[in-house]
């Protein structure tokens, strides 16, 4: 058994681009950076995959961090609940709440991506906050296949981004950060104008952004993790609902209850936890949101006839 499910910080990312790449971590982070709120910076793709042309696909986890690629090459891209085979230019979008999966499929890969996190951009003064926009939201569009001219666009915005971050100016993640959101701005005009229209049918928004908040509290990878919404008046409120109207929703386009399907999600992450950690039952129960490990328990039994402990045995 494992201690934890992995998931990719930003010290991780190092540790790997360094491997890549053959260069101390030192070396790989951007002049200055450490003056300012949060963290950026860019990479060319042909350089680290040069060095893992041995590897396998890129493990499918979470990162602890926001990233957009431009990727010149056959590849396969594994994102949500999304495949998508792209054969010759893609531009991808990733978050820290959504797993995804990269795995090229040639040899003759491009292309660029940068890293930052959300203190990063929040510093820019138009207020933009990540999760809010469109190209960041669960059930968009988070990867496209673009024409040679389109990633020749991109591979320009890339190039400022380069050009700056190796400058001597003083504002120059000023800067960057406006060539971030260029980034994001066209990606979002690449989506079909469905995804951005504002008059989506309210019950179906209800109901996705209700999912979108379950699971964006899965994996459980750390004793420290504790799960933040555990009732379905919670995540009324963080919806900005009445509970009877998400129980309403809910109920009309699952036929489940909204506290049948949370306590469903959290045995099913119980169960993980039980047969692939060697936590502590007390430690799973925190975990969970459960304040009395006897809770915890009942809660488990009720849901699959068996207490934790002979379930893990």
């Amino acid at each position: 058994m494992t201690k934890n499910i992995k998931s990719t910080s930003l010290d991780d990312f190092y540790a790997e681009a360094a491997a890549f790449t053959g260069k101390e971590i030192q070396a790989l982070l951007p002049p200055g950076i450490n003056k300012e709120i949060g963290h950026f910076n860019v990479f060319d793709i042909a350089e680290t995959i040069r060095q893992v042309k041995h590897k396998q696909a890129m493990p499918y986890n979470r990162r602890a961090y926001y990233k957009i690629s431009c990727i010149r090459g056959k590849n396969r891209a594994e994102y949500a609940d999304k495949t998508i085979n792209v054969e010759k230019n893609a531009l991808l979008f990733a978050t820290p709440k959504v797993p995804y999966h990269w795995l090229p499929l040639d040899e003759n890969q491009s292309g660029c991506f940068c890293v930052f996190t959300a203190e990063f951009l929040i510093k820019n003064k138009t207020g933009v906050a990540l999760d809010e926009l469109p190209i960041f939201q669960s059930g968009g569009y988070p990867i496209f296949e673009i024409s040679d001219d389109e990633a020749e666009e991109i591979a320009s915005i890339f190039r400022k981004m380069q050009k700056e971050i190796a400058s001597n100016y003083e504002y120059k993640y000023d800067l960057i950060r406006n060539y971030i959101l260029e980034l994001i701005h066209y990606g979002q005009k690449l989506q079909p104008a469905s995804t951005l229209h504002v008059n989506q049918n309210a019950a179906a928004r209800i109901m996705s952004l209700f999912i979108e908040l379950l699971e964006r509290q899965f994996p459980i990878d750390s004793t420290h993790q504790r799960l933040a919404l555990r009732t379905a008046k919670e995540y009324a409120e963080r919806l900005a609902i009445h509970v009877n109207h998400l129980n309403k929703v809910i109920k009309e386009h699952t036929g489940k209850t909204t506290t049948y399907i949370i306590s469903n999600r959290i045995a099913q992450e119980a169960k993980i936890l039980l047969k692939q950690t060697d936590w502590n039952i007390s430690e799973i129960a925190y975990s969970l949101g459960f304040e009395e490990v006897a809770h915890f328990s009942n809660f488990f039994k009720k849901q699959t006839s068996l207490t934790p402990i002979a379930f893990r045995s």
